[in-house]
């Protein structure tokens, strides 16, 4: 068991006590028993009992001494950053995310799928930050607040289907509400990935002025536009060219990034996004600084609570049958 060991060990070496003291001092000198001829015949029973309460004491023994040893069981080692950064995922859920244009593993998908493909990995290997989930279509929500469990995060992120909260691009509120998680934060590094393949289309809060909030509480926003742009479709007759990233506002996805210290990445394929994760990684490092404790739990109640369940049935044997 390598989870378990005793802390004060070298109390285990009293366990060979009794037996020294039995064998080594002399025996006590017993009077000479008295034979009265008209008394029954002594059975074998007080013999018996001695050596039951005799093996009971010899328990307690044991029992005392290894609770004395301190035994205590370690659980599995738990890594800890005490200086984390906070990280929101802002995914668009739009309509058009439903657009198969997205080339992976030689087939298009669509462009929600590939993000969730990549952006599961990233997550993966973002340990010590903790993340947080928003969704905006119509209106922004909250999917996820920050959180240190990476499982819950990519967990929240494979359920999400489209239509869920609308059809519309609501990026300024999207951008706002990430912000506001932001607020009572103490976190050194606050940073937000925005992901969008269209314009704003809806929302109260214009993305420009949202960026400039986000700004103020000092959170630097990458974004990234998705969609493949020009490509050829094939029809019964003929393929035409046609451009499925019409809808995507470069321009204010670039001016929000450059408003907050960020940059801004264009996404055509799934191996762009990973290229592009993988960029971010490099652009914020994860911190190296770490704390690394195991959770404890202390066993010597059990061999203490079997010394006493011995203790108590010494003192019943010895009051009614000696």
């Amino acid at each position: 068991m390598a989870n378990f060991e005793f802390v004060w060990w070298p109390v285990l070496f009293l366990l060979p006590l009794p037996l020294a003291v039995y064998f080594l001092l002399p025996p006590a000198n017993s009077s000479a028993p008295l034979f009265l001829p008209y008394l029954p015949e002594s059975n074998s029973a007080p013999a018996k009992g001695n050596r039951a309460i005799k093996l009971l004491v010899l328990m307690i023994w044991i029992a005392l001494i290894t609770a004395a040893a301190r035994p205590v069981w370690y659980g599995e080692p738990v890594v800890h950053q005490p200086e984390h950064r906070d990280l929101m995922l802002v995914v668009d859920l739009s309509g058009s995310m439903s657009q198969e244009d997205m080339l992976q593993n030689g087939d298009y998908v669509d462009r929600l799928t590939a993000v969730k493909k990549v952006l599961s990995d990233f997550i993966e290997k973002r340990q010590g930050d903790r993340l947080g989930l928003v969704f905006f279509a119509d209106h922004a929500y909250l999917q996820t607040p920050l959180t240190l469990d990476r499982n819950t995060i990519k967990a929240q992120l494979q359920q999400v289907v489209l239509d869920l909260i609308g059809s519309s691009t609501a990026i300024g509120e999207g951008i706002g509400l990430a912000t506001k998680t932001f607020v009572d934060s103490d976190a050194p590094q606050r940073v937000m990935i925005l992901l969008s393949d269209g314009s704003n289309t809806s929302g109260v809060l214009d993305p420009i002025e949202a960026a400039k909030i986000a700004k103020k509480y000092n959170a630097t926003i990458y974004t990234v536009g998705v969609g493949a742009g020009e490509m050829e479709v094939k029809q019964f007759f003929f393929s035409r060219k046609v451009n499925t990233a019409r809808d995507l506002d470069e321009a204010t996805l670039k001016q929000i990034a450059k408003i907050t210290g960020g940059k801004y990445f264009r996404a055509r394929n799934t191996q762009d996004l990973s290229d592009i994760y993988a960029t971010i990684n490099q652009l914020e490092p994860i911190s190296q600084a770490t704390q690394t404790w195991r959770p404890q739990q202390e066993w010597f109640r059990y061999p203490l609570s079997i010394a006493f369940l011995f203790s108590c049935i010494v003192m019943w044997v010895r009051r009614n049958h000696v």
